[in-house]
């Protein structure tokens, strides 16, 4: 899929010095993806954002600090027990850690103080409350409760929330994330099949920076913040065309798929990771065999850890958990629906649950800022 938004004329061919017509100079910058064939977009600046020099900028990321924690638990965390509060670096909050993912919670208040480049993999983002601006140099992109939002690896933003009141599911991959294989034909299209289309996504429209001056720029690699400063805003670009951009989608677009009997977690998937898969559990009908069990079985995930972050409270499988609850249920480990579950009243035909799942190969450790918001309490709910 290549989009392309430019003000002005640009040139077909890339690699390509050219002047506009008042005499100036443009240069463009190429922004590819290893490992994604034919990923790449190319950005058509008036000056050379390249030439920006290192600066100290005495920021530190909050870097992911995982814990030996040998004991397998069955885990929740009451997230929006965490403080709120500063930009996006300093609002990042890791939770659980492994090589592939770092799966975290943010409440920022604040604009981004600078630019933000990571250098250490995608970004993934969960709306549970809040929205506001993602600026880069594809332009604006507004974002809203319940919108996901992906900022690919290396690409210049800045997050501006709209209010002070955020939450914010992260997970940052680290070896790249898309859309799942099977659902796209031989060319890369949606096919017809798929829980979304083309249309349900939205990229960035081309704009003017809401800063100008603004030319600082931190770059995450290591999980260490480097600082540079460019002798104008990243942001002055006149046109782009390519395949490597933010975008938003909506939870809600996402058509579930639903059948007589349970269908297993991997029918809800919406993102691709190396190493994990991002599931949407949306409002849908349940099982509707005459004699099927709406409510989940009890299971054991044998091959992978599972996250479940829940956007509202509407599980009727499991009691005590709300917006902003996050589960960990370590592979190996049964979990199910709470006991007297399929005892009570019997459920609706439908569900209003709302959750983003993942699905991770490696196991997960908890980070201190995890256990300091744990309800103790969790693992001992699933016998009694």
């Amino acid at each position: 899929m290549l989009d392309r938004q430019c003000q002005g004329t640009v040139p077909e061919k890339p690699h390509l010095r050219f002047e506009n017509p008042d005499g100036g100079l443009y240069y463009e910058e190429c922004l590819t993806r290893a490992g994604f064939d034919g990923a790449f977009s190319i950005l058509y600046h008036r000056r050379r954002p390249h030439e920006a020099m290192p600066v100290d900028t005495a920021r530190m990321t909050r870097a992911p600090e995982p814990l030996d924690d040998r004991q397998l638990y069955r885990r929740h965390y009451r997230t929006l027990a965490l403080p709120s509060g500063g930009a996006t670096l300093e609002a990042r909050r890791p939770l659980l850690v492994n090589d592939d993912v770092v799966v975290s919670v943010l409440r920022p208040a604040a604009p981004d103080p600078t630019y933000v480049v990571n250098a250490d993999g995608d970004d993934l983002y969960f709306v549970l409350e809040g929205g506001g601006v993602l600026e880069s140099p594809f332009g604006r992109l507004d974002f809203a409760t319940g919108d996901y939002v992906v900022v690919p690896k290396g690409v210049v933003h800045r997050f501006v929330p709209g209010s002070t009141h955020q939450a914010w599911l992260g997970v940052e991959c680290r070896r790249g994330i898309g859309l799942p294989a099977h659902y796209r034909n031989a060319v890369g299209q949606l096919r017809m099949d798929a829980p979304y289309s083309h249309r349900d996504f939205r990229r960035p429209l081309l704009s003017e920076p809401l800063e100008p001056m603004l030319s600082d720029i931190a770059v995450k690699r290591g999980e260490v913040l480097h600082g540079f400063r460019a002798p104008a805003s990243p942001l002055d670009v006149v046109g782009w065309d390519g395949t490597v951009y933010p975008f938003a989608f909506p939870i809600g677009a996402f058509q579930p798929r639903v059948g007589e009997v349970h269908l297993p977690p991997p029918v809800h998937a919406t993102f691709e990771a190396v190493g994990a898969l991002v599931c949407s559990f949306v409002p849908r009908p349940l099982d509707f065999h005459p004699r099927a069990q709406p409510i989940p079985y009890p299971h054991s995930s044998v091959d992978v850890d599972e996250v479940l972050f829940y956007a509202n409270g509407d599980f009727g499988s499991r009691r005590g958990v709300g917006a902003g609850s996050l589960s960990h249920h370590p592979a190996g480990i049964a979990h199910g629906p709470h006991p007297g579950a399929y005892e009570a009243t019997p459920p609706s035909p439908r569900t209003t649950e709302l959750a983003v799942m993942l699905d991770c190969a490696r196991p997960l450790r908890p980070t201190a800022d995890a256990l300091s918001v744990e309800d103790p309490d969790y693992h001992r709910s699933f016998v009694g």
